[in-house]
């Protein structure tokens, strides 16, 4: 999966004159958090957030609410917006764990996606994430949920494999990732539909030095 099956294309783009009140309204009725800064040619200028639309705790102790009115006012996206030369993107052919991993190390809510000229393609963010790793788990259809564990070791993969092809199981989602604790072991998620867990069991427990670790009917 690539960041350009995930991500938010042609995105609500405002211009850096943009007021700041404004850009609040947008992000409030569109319910987004993030939006990209741009003025001709959809060229990336800069970033807002709704954490840059929030005023300092200590800027607001010496205003009353009329000053705090007028100096929202007077803001605008330029004044307040996250500097083109302070923002991560990321380009629309990289893969989704690329752009998880970044946003991770880098504490970020999202990455806009431009093209080699810097221009706007989209914008992808942590709920985009979010719901690309549901889909790699199967989680929007019903199925038996099961863990099993083995060695990392070659060949231990296709004996699972070979189980599932022998009951005529299809697999709706799959995932893998060292066990917690237990160095050289590897933790294997499937979605199996249409089975019981009396049949996983019962087909899995026949697999030499693996375990099925945790089993459950997934909604």
């Amino acid at each position: 999966m690539l960041v350009k099956d995930r991500m938010t294309r042609h995105p609500i783009i405002i211009s850096p004159t943009t007021k700041a009140t404004e850009a609040q309204k947008i992000m409030a009725e569109n319910h987004v958090r993030h939006l990209p800064v741009a003025s001709d040619g959809k060229l990336l200028e800069g970033l807002i957030t709704r954490t840059r639309l929030s005023l300092k705790p200590d800027a607001l102790g010496s205003l009353n609410m009329w000053e705090i009115s007028r100096q929202l006012s007077n803001l605008t996206v330029k004044d307040v917006m996250v500097k083109r030369e302070n923002i991560l993107t990321i380009d629309a052919n990289r893969t989704i764990e690329r752009a998880a991993k970044i946003m991770a190390d880098e504490k970020v809510g999202c990455l806009p996606v431009i093209d080699d000229d810097g221009a706007i393609e989209g914008i992808i963010t942590d709920v985009d994430l979010l719901r690309a790793y549901q889909e790699m788990m199967g989680l929007p259809h019903d199925g038996l949920r099961v863990t099993v564990r083995m060695p990392n070791k070659k060949g231990e993969f296709t004996k699972l494999m070979k189980v599932l092809g022998e009951n005529g199981w299809g697999v709706m989602g799959i995932g893998t990732y060292p066990t917690y604790r237990q160095e050289g072991w590897y933790d294997v998620v499937l979605k199996i539909p249409n089975v019981s867990a009396e049949q996983v069991k019962n087909a899995f427990s026949n697999i030499e030095e693996q375990e099925v670790v945790d089993i459950r009917d997934v909604v």
